[in-house]
């Protein structure tokens, strides 16, 4: 984040930004990015939509930040050792409660995405970059430690299939994306396409 952003951003207290997110979050599971407002925003919060223009300069990366706090850290920090373990740690953090809160919110969001090109630049830059450089490091790990070869064509279509499985599994199925759900697929699509044995 460059220095800018750092001191636009460093006014306003953890808890403020945590009850300002939640508010963003409700308002898109109610009424749906293109009818989230700034206006809105300030009214749920009372805040003054100067002071929310201020902090996150538009729309698009209030969302996208407010969707990035809820994720349960880096997932850099996870490293069982493991692959495997790491996989399934990442999906652990989360209970089927919240994912099935977040899968919803995606599914909201998946269409404004297509059709705000602020949002997808917010998307791409404050989640998915960030999350794609993390999940590259794991991968490197996996590498190293011999678990993957390098050269396997899966490794270019990994998260793919993670988050395949997560979008998709309401759609198909008509069910919430769950762990046990994702753990079991992991071991039965994901390292097996990587090579990696799971007994």
């Amino acid at each position: 984040m460059s220095e800018v952003a750092t001191a636009r951003r460093s006014r306003i207290t953890p808890e403020r930004e945590a009850e300002l997110y939640g508010a963003v979050l409700d308002l898109l599971r109610e009424v749906g990015y293109d009818a989230v407002t700034m206006d809105a925003v300030a009214a749920r919060t009372r805040s003054s939509k100067a002071t929310l223009y201020r902090q996150w300069g538009g729309k698009a990366e209030l969302v996208v930040r407010a969707m990035r706090s809820q994720k349960p850290g880096g997932i850099a920090d996870i490293d069982t050792g493991t692959l495997r373990g790491d996989l399934h740690a990442i999906v652990g953090r989360e209970d089927d409660c919240v994912m099935e809160q977040n899968a919803a919110l995606m599914r909201a969001l998946a269409m404004a995405v297509h059709m705000n090109d602020d949002l997808r630049q917010a998307f791409k830059e404050l989640l998915v970059e960030p999350e794609m450089e993390e999940f590259r490091r794991m991968i490197r790990r996996a590498v190293d430690r011999g678990e993957i070869s390098p050269d396997n064509p899966a490794l270019d279509y990994m998260v793919h299939m993670l988050v395949g499985a997560f979008a998709t599994r309401t759609l198909i199925d008509d069910l919430p994306p769950t762990r046990e759900f994702l753990t079991s697929y992991i071991d039965a699509v994901v390292l097996p396409a990587l090579g990696v044995t799971t007994h």
